[in-house]
């Protein structure tokens, strides 16, 4: 075992590539036995077994599959099915035209059932390796607001086959050699919004002790972080453009958005016949919702939606969709469950209201709010409002105002057209994704409750 932990980067890139090969072998099996018509004579098979390897390895990375320990299990499997899914269905029509005619689609079915249970078998096996490969670390949390730090905790606890968070230290009570001290006994440090000077210590000093660093960032960590790094002379320096997307990147960005929108409203349009039929039918009630928002340099638009509350929802104020909100419709149930309420943007994407990728628009109310808490909420306007982007993929509804600015950030400050195209592509597996539609809970704005680690104070100044 001391072996195999030596080397646990080869064992587990093995297993990736056993995953591969085992639903590779399932394919070529029905290929085989069900559809002769579409075999070649000669060396052509393998260029198409080599093209179900290519796309099956390329949707399997971009829906993060391969994150085996990183993901929670019901994800990997559902991140490789949805990567086999995709993949049969190329592999189908790749079939029907060496064919020169439509193959029957019953095996390919079979292949899809027999492939998703090979994925949960190997799924298992592999997250089982991963974590008898890859202990939990000892997590050592350090932090200077108690609500945000234990959050964070709170969070990373979720995870306890990767962090086991034993301690935590109040950084504005505790001297930094007390913090280095209490840095030896573990594996890693957590670092959650402490001074900068300490911050900066406290990195450096796990450089030196080869102690892994978990750094929730703030607006200055992800604007340098992004920067290019330039020589002036014999001086590395990092710079930062702080301008958002060029002329030129706007210009593809726009063309794409007009050609998206307009194919996705013409392929779309059946069903958002039949879901504004089947919101008539519920209440009678107006099919389309639509409702201020705020989008690039601060401009309101009204935003497209298909209604999933009963009417007059926010007659008695603005609140946000909670868990079992009895305001929310039969209907508006499953189509803010699929996420199919927001179809409807694609008008205003067409009419230049937004893009198909960018920072969530926000509610005027949200903004005004927001900004309040975090005066540079606003650097997020710097791009058009997106339907789909980094915060509405890696964030749940109800994930806080902060963590979404940050990630809206990130998206501006890594822009390119390939980001955007995975992006897009991202956006299909977490539509039945039920966590990333998890309204607030009742008591979102109560304090944060305490977690249950050792809070080590000693040395309080």
């Amino acid at each position: 075992m001391k072996f195999l932990v030596k080397i646990r980067k080869t064992v587990m890139l093995f297993i990736k590539a056993i995953i591969v090969v085992s639903l590779t072998l399932s394919f070529v099996e029905i290929w085989n036995q069900n559809y002769i018509e579409s075999l070649f004579s000669n060396k052509g098979n393998y260029l198409v077994i080599f093209s179900f390897v290519f796309i099956f390895s390329v949707f399997s990375s971009l829906y993060g599959a391969f994150n085996i320990g990183i993901y929670r299990i019901h994800e990997i499997i559902y991140s490789f099915s949805l990567a086999a899914l995709v993949t049969d269905v190329v592999m189908y029509l790749e079939l029907s035209l060496i064919a020169r005619n439509l193959v029957a689609v019953p095996p390919m079915i079979v292949c899809f059932i027999y492939q998703v249970g090979t994925i949960f078998l190997l799924s298992f096996c592999a997250n089982t390796i991963y974590f008898k490969l890859y202990p939990a670390r000892r997590v050592l949390a350090v932090f200077s607001d108690d609500a945000k730090g234990f959050e964070f905790i709170k969070k990373m606890s979720i995870i306890s086959e990767r962090f086991k968070v034993e301690s935590g230290i109040n950084a504005e009570h505790t001297d930094i050699e007390n913090i280095k001290k209490h840095i030896d006994k573990y594996d890693a440090v957590a670092i959650c919004d402490i001074d900068k000077r300490m911050q900066k210590e406290i990195i450096s000093y796990c450089y030196t002790k080869q102690k892994r660093t978990y750094l929730l960032p703030d607006i200055t960590d992800i604007i340098l972080n992004n920067g290019y790094e330039i020589q002036i002379s014999d001086t590395p320096v990092i710079m930062s453009r702080n301008r958002g997307l060029t002329t030129e990147q706007a210009l593809v960005k726009r063309f794409f958005d007009i050609l998206i929108s307009a194919v996705g409203i013409i392929i779309l349009s059946p069903l958002m016949f039949f879901i504004a039929v089947a919101i008539k039918i519920d209440d009678g009630g107006p099919v389309f919702f639509k409702q201020n928002r705020v989008t690039q340099n601060g401009k309101i638009f009204n935003i497209i939606k298909f209604r999933s509350m009963v009417v007059d929802a926010d007659k008695d104020g603005a609140k946000k969709a909670e868990n079992d909100d009895n305001r929310i419709t039969k209907v508006g149930r499953i189509i803010r469950a699929c996420r199919v309420d927001e179809l409807p943007q694609l008008f205003n994407i067409l009419k230049g209201e937004m893009s198909v990728v960018g920072p969530r628009p926000e509610r005027v109310e949200n903004v005004y709010e927001y900004t309040s808490l975090h005066p540079e909420f606003d650097l997020r306007h710097r791009v058009k409002a997106g339907l789909t982007g980094y915060a509405q993929l890696y964030g749940k509804y109800n994930t806080s105002s902060e963590d979404k600015l940050n990630m809206d950030l990130i998206y501006i400050e890594t822009y390119s057209l390939i980001k955007d195209l995975k992006l897009i592509i991202l956006t299909i597996k977490v539509l039945f994704m039920r966590e990333s539609t998890e309204g607030f809970d009742s008591s979102a704005n109560s304090k944060v409750k305490k977690p249950n680690i050792k809070i080590n104070n000693e040395g309080e100044k």
